[in-house]
């Protein structure tokens, strides 16, 4: 499959809303308000961009201009129902931007709604639980086989296609309802002796919970993270794992126009994410160890982090895009099961290299 390059870019805004198709006695009729996010993917094509390296910029210039007219607003002004789904669709019509793909609006930490070009909605909402596992088959004096314990976070995916006078998919409340059931089975408990979870990795943990829901929710993916830095996407066949990694890096993009604050000596705290897809190995319960993921990746993290990006070869511009190519021509014959990567040089900022299926986007 050949490779796509997307380009993200996130911005806040903070509005003032009540949405009325609520019941009065609802907090959400009343007026009260948030701190949005809206993130935009984009292919952009080579004629859009100023400069080598200068595309993220240039979409969030853009992504601020759209959601000017909402910031520090009241919404019911701007849409009549200012729901996520239908502050989604008014960013994306706002937009002037080629080859989007997605559009998202993340209206608290732990809900939000996608839009993609099939003007599908993803609609989303994330839960945390507290407890304890061990793996019981992994090989003597490995870590995960000693009991210990994660606040684990599961984010529920809905995807619903809506007519244009349609106001909201599938309401939180209701992934809420369906949740609770899951939670009380799951939270302060030793996930060992849960039935079905006697092996109780990322991959199982999160096929258990689409079992239990499949039936309830239109459910698109289930999304467990075992830490902050890596979890496990289960479509109801497919495994997606991914594992996240920080490095601190130098550059000069040296293809910026001349006086652009890009050609000065400069730096970012840098998050790669690497997404793999493998069948599940039936005994260990997973599909590849994160720990051998983070082996992998070890010696070209050594050679990114603390050093410039612009001078990692002689071709390397130290742009996003040359970045991540460089990191998938290092770890693709180690890690064939790879085929995605994002790169972010700041907050909710970067750019995703993918050959396979994209999955979905992470939370924000």
């Amino acid at each position: 499959m050949n490779s796509q390059l997307i380009y993200i870019s996130t911005a806040k805004f903070h509005s003032a809303l009540q949405i009325p198709i609520f019941k009065e006695s609802d907090p959400a009729n009343a007026l009260h308000g948030h701190t949005f996010s809206a993130r935009v993917f984009a292919n952009l094509p080579q004629a859009w961009k100023s400069f080598k390296g200068g595309e993220s910029d240039m979409l969030t210039t853009e992504i601020n201009r759209a959601i000017s007219p909402l910031n520090y607003n009241h919404l019911n002004k701007i849409i009549d129902i200012p729901t996520d789904e239908n502050i989604v669709r008014f960013i994306r019509n706002q937009l002037q931007i080629p080859n989007i793909t997605q559009v998202g609006v993340q209206s608290t930490d732990d809900n939000g709604v996608d839009l993609d070009i099939e003007n599908k909605l993803h609609i989303w909402r994330k839960y945390r639980f507290e407890s304890a596992h061990y793996l019981p088959n992994v090989e003597k004096g490995h870590q995960c086989g000693r009991m210990h314990g994660h606040g684990f976070e599961v984010v529920i995916h809905c995807n619903q296609t809506l007519a244009d006078n349609q106001n909201m998919g599938i309401n939180y409340a209701v992934i809420d309802r369906a949740w609770q059931d899951i939670f009380n089975q799951l939270n302060y408990k030793c996930l060992n002796d849960i039935k079905g979870l006697e092996n109780p990795t990322s991959e199982m943990l999160s096929a258990w919970i689409w079992h239990k829901l499949k039936n309830t929710l239109p459910l698109s993916w289930i999304t467990v993270y075992e830490t902050a830095t890596a979890g496990c996407h289960f479509d109801g066949t497919n495994y997606r794992i991914w594992k996240e990694q920080r490095f601190e890096s130098a550059l000069i993009l040296s293809d910026a126009p001349k006086n652009h604050k890009a050609r000065n000596m400069h730096g970012h705290s840098y998050i790669c994410r690497l997404h793999l897809s493998a069948p599940l190995d039936k005994i260990m319960g997973w599909t590849v160890d994160y720990g051998d993921v983070k082996s992998i990746f070890k010696p070209s993290y050594i050679l990114l982090d603390h050093h410039r990006l612009d001078t990692l070869t002689s071709n390397s511009n130290g742009s996003l895009e040359s970045t991540l190519k460089w990191i998938k021509k290092q770890l693709l014959s180690d890690l064939p099961q790879l085929d995605r990567i994002d790169l972010f040089n700041t907050p909710g900022n970067g750019a995703s290299l993918s050959w396979g299926n994209l999955g979905p986007a992470l939370p924000s």
